[in-house]
């Protein structure tokens, strides 16, 4: 299995968003960055991702799994961009802010960190560990 970060601006899609698309889950569709859209072409069904609020929260608000690998976005007749579909698996007992992950020296190779505009990311086994203990969830 491997580890994401999936960031949504809480206006456009929210946790509570997806959390009411229930196991059928939704795509992650709209992405128009080439790197975004190629990480989500190495997903797997099972793969688990941080669910990212941006804009005014910066937070890891959740915990999502691919339920479908990549396939075209709906959202577009262009082939170019695909998506995979997530569905909501946990909360986080506590939010994990940007600032705390910034703060925190083991996580300062994050992608978060060093590169925070990029919607979807890949998050290192050790990155995950360390985000889920300071939310309170199992990893």
């Amino acid at each position: 299995m491997r580890y994401w970060l999936f960031k949504s601006e809480p206006a456009t899609w929210s946790w509570q968003d997806q959390v009411a698309k229930g196991a059928a889950g939704e795509e992650w569709d709209g992405v128009r960055n080439y790197q975004a859209r190629n990480f989500m072409r190495e997903m797997s069904v099972g793969d688990r991702g941080f669910f990212y609020h941006s804009q005014s929260e910066k937070a890891v608000v959740g915990i999502v799994e691919v339920i479908a690998e990549a396939h075209p976005d709906s959202t577009t007749d262009d082939p170019r961009w695909e998506c995979v579909d997530v569905k909501a698996v946990t909360e986080m007992k506590t939010p994990v802010s940007l600032a705390e992950i910034k703060a925190d020296d083991r996580l300062s190779d994050m992608a978060l960190v060093k590169n925070p505009r990029l919607s979807v990311q890949p998050v290192s086994a050790q990155e995950w560990r360390i985000i889920c203990d300071k939310a309170g969830v199992s990893p």
